[in-house]
């Protein structure tokens, strides 16, 4: 299910500039790109301390640095400038100011997929996922992703490439899909790219063995999860082609000895049985005794040579996935974001919130008051607008902040430290 919000549709100006080198910079140009700040300084401050030290003035005044800096000749300090921008986008809506230079930004962004390696890639693919979040869709997404997608694309498929820049492109190549591309072609065209990816990790016919990982596996779970992602997009016809090729297939994933494949396939088993029995109630998959038999065994999983938090994990991921391969139940979650809560109470709406918190991380609480295109993803309604003096209430100052976590941190210590006394003296009188 995907709603269109309607915003507008004015176009930016667009300005020449000079192709940049590989050359490394001088100390004066990396000076330069510190000035304006450390990056990953908002990664680790997040959307609460922009709210608090930074204007939107500030932020302006940064990004505008930053742009300029997208140019310059040192690969490491064009990625820095792409990451600073890819923050202060992840953690405030800045539409206005971003529809006057989208195309200065779509630039800089396709230049340094082009000419860069590896992490500026990821970089640059990052950024592109924020901006066509803020532009929502319409239009200027919609050109973002055909300026931006053959190259994308070409990088998914490069096996010459950063395997984590093509993880990225990935992932960026379908949520821009899902929300600017209306082309049912192009929709198509993208499901079957990443189709392509994943389906390497199939067990071939004749192969018993486990599905054994490989440098290229982190790739193919990003790929599987994205495609999942689109399906929940596509008319009715196509999604019965995709689950007759794929339902068989897909359970051969989850004899990996990648704990994260193995979930990557669980989960998505769950929102294809989910898309299934939406189309009919009465869908029947003649398969189900020997699928839920490996469903359970990874539920209960004792595996000794097996990590101990991935088998915690594992088992707990998959005791929903039985469920609600089994009962057609789905374990109610509930995200609090300001004065809102969202009820997440099936797998197609968990699968959509956990792709766009991964892009967006924790500025995903932000999105969802104040990006439209988001909370007509979720269904939240128009955002909610609060006057100052509810939102000061509502804020806790970080010295409040940090004497809470202490408390609470104290109280953890203090509860471990009895129940280490009991099992001692439990100990002692046997």
């Amino acid at each position: 299910m995907r709603f269109i919000c309607e915003l507008s549709s004015s176009g930016g100006q667009h300005r020449n500039v000079q192709p940049f080198s590989d050359e490394d910079a001088s100390i004066e140009t990396m000076s330069h790109c510190s000035g304006y700040s450390d990056p990953s300084s908002f990664a680790e401050d997040g959307p609460e301390v922009l709210d608090e030290e930074g204007t939107q003035e500030d932020l302006e005044y940064k990004l505008k640095g930053f742009i300029d800096l997208t140019l310059d000749k040192s690969a490491k300090t064009r990625q820095a400038a792409l990451e600073g921008i890819k923050n202060i986008l992840a953690s405030k809506m800045l539409y206005e100011f971003i529809l006057e230079r989208r195309m200065t930004l779509t630039d800089s962004i396709e230049r340094c997929l082009k000419k860069g390696k590896g992490d500026e890639q990821r970089a640059a693919a990052a950024l592109a996922s924020v901006l066509c979040i803020q532009l929502g869709p319409g239009i200027e997404s919609e050109e973002v992703l055909k300026t931006l997608g053959p190259i994308l694309k070409k990088i998914i498929c490069d096996g010459t490439a950063s395997i984590q820049a093509r993880q990225t492109c990935a992932t960026c190549f379908a949520v821009c899909c899902f929300i600017a591309t209306d082309d049912i072609t192009e929709l198509y065209s993208t499901l079957q790219c990443l189709e392509n990816i994943f389906t390497k990790s199939y067990l071939k016919e004749n192969d018993t063995n486990v599905v054994c990982s490989t440098p290229t596996t982190a790739l193919h779970i990003s790929s599987l999860l994205v495609w999942t992602l689109l399906l929940t997009i596509c008319p009715i016809n196509e999604v019965k082609k995709k689950l007759e090729v794929h339902f068989h297939k897909l359970p051969s994933l989850l004899s990996s000895d990648d704990v994260n494949m193995r979930i990557a396939a669980g989960e998505s088993l769950a929102l294809l049985f989910e898309l299934a029995r939406g189309i009919e109630s009465d869908f029947f998959y003649e398969d189900m005794e020997s699928l839920t038999q490996m469903l359970r065994a990874l539920a209960t999983d004792g595996t000794k040579h097996r990590a101990k938090v991935d088998k915690r994990k594992q088992r707990s991921v998959f005791r929903d996935i039985l469920r609600a391969v089994e009962e057609r139940d789905f374990p109610t979650e509930t995200v609090k974001f300001g004065p809102e809560r969202m009820y997440i109470d099936c797998w197609v709406k968990k699968h959509t919130y956990d792709t766009f918190k991964e892009v967006l991380g924790s500025g995903m609480q932000y999105h969802l008051q104040s990006n439209e295109f988001l909370r007509n993803v979720f269904e939240l309604g128009p955002p909610v607008m609060l006057d100052a003096a509810t939102l000061k209430t509502m804020k806790i100052s970080r010295f409040e902040r940090h004497l809470y976590n202490s408390a609470a941190f104290k109280a953890r210590t203090k509860a471990r430290s009895k129940c280490r006394d009991k099992r001692a003296d439990v100990g002692e009188f046997f």
